[in-house]
């Protein structure tokens, strides 16, 4: 094999990644880190926002054999945002989705349901009991500690086949059996919670899961938001130092502005052996968020944690998320409200948005370099990677074309010191696109994807066989376009080694 095709080989499944991840460098809308206030509804309704989802080999000692499944909701938490801070909707299902066949439809779902009890702590004021305003009366330490007024708690149920008429078994605890968790509150501040870390680690769970001879792990809970981006500066028609992976020195040189959020994360681990189908390893991954039907308000509420409004009708899917990035900066404005409502199946109605792609037009405009997007309409490059997964690395025997996340179970997980920021690209095959972890720096990678690495590796012979057009000529920025990122470092982003691998919420106060 030449060098070109050992480097072709190795690079494909990332610049694969492109339409999947876009990019945030080429957003002309107002969004939040990798999936934040993305379309016009979800904008309104913060608390079912999904804003990232990872599914990647567990790589913490000991759990070889396991894949963990993150689903961050709720973006851009201020530390400081109480009283009442960032409890999970209670009208809403979160869900996660699995396609273990290729057909592009759910074959197992884990529904998350929560509840917030308002426990009415009251403080005697001139001989009257009087509640008080705050989620907390004193210091937290244990789970449902006495000194909070409002404990939030979570049902998981595992449903197998279609999400609405399936089988519907729960998760249950594997110390006492209960299906109900309890969720911890968020990072008030260092003086009601002194050590988080301690007590956020007393609600991760030892899970029971229905059809699994494994057991799992389970956590509901604010983190640190793990993404990282210069938002700012992207925005501001990308007004922001632009590198190349060859030079050191920008890899880092600007800031991640989103270095202070939180977010709220849904984790699971769960055996491979409970997701696959088969002798086939590779699963598809996606989680959504829906709200009932209808809703009305109580123009007189009256006392409780829950009473402005009565909701009802069916569920109504608000949200989706499986690669990165795709309805902040691939699906047109007109289309987002509808692809936060659509299943993978039916993702052939969004094709021209794939084959035609707006970004690196987008991106002519915004730095003023006309003449440097990629020349090959319509671009097959992507329509082959992006939507069936790579042959070879993460795609199933039987593929319907779609969009979600890819994961080949059969690769061993990668220590995290070990991990490289651009996965697969880096030659870390663990990593981004089959499948996503934490430290995936999937913005570089989606850079030189969009502005045409896959056709300068493909080269002029169709060697990786997506289409003639699909050739070094059609790509003007030539080898830089193999270069390309963003000036923030991914990797610099603070983890956990082990689950839920995401590191403790920053405090609304020191």
């Amino acid at each position: 094999m030449t060098t070109r095709s050992l480097q072709a080989h190795r690079l494909l499944p990332m610049v694969a990644a492109l339409m999947a991840a876009g990019t945030a460098l080429l957003a002309a809308a107002p969004v939040q880190a990798s999936s934040h206030r993305e379309a016009p509804f979800i904008s309104s309704r913060p608390k079912v926002d999904a804003t990232d989802f990872y599914m990647f080999a567990s790589y913490e000692p000991g759990r070889d054999g396991y894949v963990t499944l993150l689903a961050n909701y709720q973006p851009l938490q201020d530390p400081y945002g109480g009283p009442n801070y960032f409890s999970m909707d209670e009208n809403a299902l979160y869900e996660i989705h699995i396609d273990n066949n290729g057909d592009a439809k759910e074959d197992i779902s884990f529904q998350f349901r929560f509840k917030n009890k308002l426990n009415g702590v009251t403080l005697p004021i001139g001989g009257k009991n009087v509640a008080i305003p705050l989620i907390q009366a004193g210091t937290v330490s244990n789970v449902k500690d006495a000194a909070l007024n409002v404990n939030e708690s979570y049902t998981v149920d595992v449903v197998r086949g279609d999400r609405r008429a399936g089988m519907r078994s729960a998760v249950t605890n594997a110390t006492g059996g209960s299906a109900t968790f309890d969720k911890p509150v968020d990072n008030i501040g260092t003086k009601t919670i002194a050590d988080y870390a301690g007590y956020a680690a007393k609600h991760v769970y030892n899970v029971n899961i229905p059809g699994c001879t494994q057991p799992g792990r389970l956590f509901v809970g604010q983190r640190k938001d793990p993404f990282a981006v210069n938002l700012g500066a992207v925005f501001d028609l990308v007004n922001a130092p632009l590198g190349v992976i060859t030079d050191p020195s920008k890899i880092n040189a600007a800031p991640n502005t989103i270095d202070d959020k939180n977010v709220t994360t849904l984790a699971l681990e769960v055996h491979k052996s409970c997701l696959v189908q088969g002798s086939d390893p590779v699963i598809g991954g996606w989680t959504t968020a829906s709200m009932r039907q209808g809703s009305l308000l109580n123009p007189a509420p009256g006392k409780g944690h829950s009473t402005t409004a009565k909701v009802g009708g069916a569920w109504t899917q608000v949200s989706r998320l499986g690669m990165p990035l795709v309805n902040e900066v691939v699906i047109g404005l007109p289309d987002k409200d509808r692809f936060n409502s659509s299943k993978p199946k039916d993702d052939a109605q969004f094709a021209d948005y794939v084959t035609n792609p707006t970004l690196p037009a987008l991106l002519e405009i915004a730095l003023n370099i006309p003449g440097t997007a990629p020349k090959n309409l319509p671009r097959t490059d992507l329509v082959t990677t992006f939507l069936t997964g790579i042959k070879g690395l993460n795609q199933p025997a039987s593929a319907t074309p779609s969009e979600m996340l890819r994961l080949n179970t059969g690769i061993a997980a990668t220590p995290a010191a070990s991990q490289h920021r651009l996965g697969v690209a880096g030659g870390d095959n663990a990593g981004f696109p089959n499948g996503r972890r934490p430290k995936d720096d999937v913005v570089d990678v989606s850079l030189v994807a969009v502005m045409g690495g896959l056709c300068m590796l493909n080269g002029n012979n169709n060697a990786l066989q997506l289409g003639t057009d699909c050739k070094p000529a059609n790509v003007p920025l030539g080898d830089t376009s193999l270069k390309l990122h963003d000036a923030v470092d991914q990797a610099v982003v603070p983890l956990m080694g082990g689950f839920p691998y995401l590191s403790a919420p920053t405090p609304g106060a020191q």
